[in-house]
């Protein structure tokens, strides 16, 4: 059965530029969201990460990238088998940026009675990091 996607938005007081940086550019990522070893936004590069800590430990593959604009990559939990898909938008708006995280084909996802892979934790996720880059952009 389809799941509807998980679908978060935010308007940033900064440019698309500069929000583009804070998700692309891996020095930056390590400041507000997971802790990736290594990141390019080059489409085909996989990077991996854990969600929490030392848990759920995930590969993650770059299958589009439109600067300044659109990010997009699979999500496939490693212990968890099932991709899903999280793009991210940007829509620039009189020198603010609207963003938006969808992450797509949560029903692929085994979460094998696991709460932290319902949809509500999904949204709870998202919505969490949409704020920690919402501050990290404006304060930097």
């Amino acid at each position: 059965m389809k799941t509807e996607p998980v679908v978060v938005e935010k308007l940033i007081n900064a440019t698309a530029e500069r929000v583009w940086q804070a998700i692309t550019d891996n020095d930056q990522m390590k400041q507000w969201y997971f802790d990736i070893k290594e990141f390019k936004p080059e489409v085909g590069f996989e990077f991996h990460f854990y969600g929490d800590k030392d848990k759920y430990p995930t590969t993650a593959k770059v299958v589009k990238v439109e600067p300044n604009k659109t990010l997009a990559y699979t999500w496939n939990l490693d212990e968890n088998p099932g991709i899903s898909t999280v793009t991210w938008q940007l829509f620039a708006q009189d020198g603010k940026t609207l963003v938006r995280i969808t992450h797509e084909g949560l029903e692929n996802i085994q979460g094998n009675g696991d709460r932290n892979f319902e949809k509500s934790s999904f949204v709870q996720g998202w919505t969490h990091f949409i704020g920690k880059l919402y501050d990290f952009v404006e304060t930097k």
